[in-house]
């Protein structure tokens, strides 16, 4: 499969369905480099098909090189004020962020700072806007990771083919049986991690705000999480690749962080803010068209067979309190191809042993691609 055989304005017609565009909303639209153009393009002709009012950023990464360059520190933690006039003008907003090079040359405590001010954006996004990320596969993400291009193009469009609102009965079903859920626990040979989710509300992600979507979430009780969680492998963050991470807790807080490779930005990032070293959210993968782990953590948590938690601010539709400028997904791979895991919540298994139990296979979306 290639970008020229996607059928965009599929796409952009289910972008649009999930954030609701309709008359007369003004909708911000950031573009983070050129390789997802036709999937903007596709989406500005829809907003306006509709009647309202879209406007483009162009907020391309290739320009972050040149901050985290020159920039003061003291600049990179300001959140950039074009951007922050886009929240605030817009009813809705939809970022399309290609997956560039995954690794950027920028000492970690700059990349930091600058994450810093990047989330002080995504707070506004998130309190003033209508609003869904849209992650777009590219050939130099595939070429730089060692993936095949043809493979991940199509398990990414196969990942948006579902029926969605059929999805989020199914999905909402399984949350409303994990509202009485006390606690949630992931282990694995590396260790064991016990999260609290007493009186959190479990929220289904079925094609609103992410795409490609499918997963489900909660917010954790803030200082209950105990234990240890091991997230062997690479995966990649702000441009720096991060390998076999590994953070003990204790009464909620991230006591001890380790890692082969990205060690000094891991840090970094949980020194953010008091709330940096606190799980907000804990979310579970439910898109069976995903198979292919990418690196990339907006895609490979909706992975059905994986299991993420969030560092930072917590989601509070899910009841969360936790507040931070950062929002920080880590996936962890539970299935055979990773070493296998388990994920059970009080004492009922959703995977055991790397295999998806039937209450999680009930609630998937979309169909395996070789299916």
């Amino acid at each position: 499969m290639t970008s020229s055989t996607i059928e965009w304005s599929r796409i952009a017609a289910l972008v649009a369905d999930g954030v609701g565009v309709t008359r007369g909303d003004k909708v911000s639209v950031f573009v983070t480099d050129s390789s997802a153009m036709d999937a903007v393009a596709g989406f500005v002709d829809e907003c306006w098909r509709r009647g309202a009012v879209p406007q483009v950023v162009s907020t391309d990464e290739r320009f972050d090189e040149s901050a985290l360059r020159w920039a003061d520190s003291s600049v990179l933690e300001q959140a950039p004020p074009l951007e922050v006039a886009a929240m605030e003008w817009s009813d809705v907003h939809v970022s399309f962020r290609a997956m560039t090079s995954p690794v950027v040359d920028a000492d970690p405590a700059r990349i930091a700072a600058h994450r810093h001010g990047r989330g002080i954006v995504s707070t506004l996004r998130w309190q003033n806007t209508r609003w869904a990320l849209v992650r777009v596969p590219t050939p130099t993400w595939a070429a730089e990771t060692g993936l095949d291009y043809g493979r991940l193009l199509a398990e990414w469009a196969a990942s948006f083919d579902a029926d969605w609102s059929e999805a989020a009965e199914r999905m909402g079903a399984l949350c409303d049986r994990l509202a009485r859920t006390r606690t949630v626990v992931i282990e694995d040979e590396w260790g064991r991690l016990e999260l609290p989710v007493a009186g959190r509300r479990w929220v289904a992600f079925s094609g609103e705000a992410n795409w490609p979507d499918g997963e489900i979430a909660t917010a954790p009780v803030e200082h209950g999480v105990s234990g240890t969680i091991r997230f062997p492998g690479v995966f990649y963050f702000a441009g720096v690749r991060v390998r076999d991470l590994e953070l003990t807790f204790e009464n909620g807080q991230v006591v001890r962080e380790t890692a082969s490779e990205g060690l000094e930005l891991v840090t970094r990032l949980l020194d953010t803010d008091a709330g940096a070293r606190r799980v907000g959210e804990l979310g579970i993968g439910t898109n069976a068209a995903l198979a292919t782990p990418t690196g990339d953590l907006l895609i490979d948590e909706k992975i059905l067979g994986t299991v993420h938690i969030a560092l930072g601010r917590a989601y509070p539709q899910c009841g969360g309190v936790n507040e931070s400028a950062l929002h920080w997904d880590i996936v962890k791979d539970l299935r055979p191809t990773a070493g296998s895991g388990s994920l059970a919540v009080d004492g009922e298994w959703l995977i055991r042993d790397g295999v998806v139990q039937q209450a999680l296979a009930d609630a998937s979306v979309a169909r395996p691609l070789d299916a």
